[in-house]
């Protein structure tokens, strides 16, 4: 199994964006592309070659599942890992996140100490 390094994270708000990029970069050491919508991250994501992808779930314009379902089209990106993070966390919205290809969900409010551990163990 390859190393996660390089995480390519979308999400529309920017206070949380702001959060888990200290968490992520600072704390857990990676290298953080952030993005604020999943138009940005289709524009963005093939150059930036993530090894990883968070989604959020609720976004304007597209969601994070039809952003997934647009980066599986892209064959750089269609075997990069996803997890969505997500207020959305009840047995069957994890069963369904995980039925469009997602990983694994993240539960939001996710806990800034914990967040780069909770991504290494995906």
């Amino acid at each position: 199994m390859s190393t996660v390094e390089r995480i390519l994270y979308v999400e529309d708000e920017e206070d949380i964006r702001a959060v888990a990029q200290l968490a992520l970069e600072s704390v857990g050491g990676f290298t953080l592309k952030s993005c604020a919508s999943g138009e940005e991250a289709l524009r963005e994501a093939e150059a930036f070659a993530p090894d990883l992808i968070l989604l959020d779930v609720m976004m304007p314009g597209m969601d994070g599942p039809s952003t997934l379902h647009a980066m599986r089209e892209i064959p750089a990106l269609a075997d990069v890992p996803v997890a969505f993070m997500t207020a959305k966390v009840q047995p069957t919205e994890i069963e369904y996140f995980k039925s469009l290809g997602a990983r694994e969900v993240i539960a939001k409010p996710f806990d800034p100490m914990t967040l780069a551990e909770q991504v290494r163990s995906i």
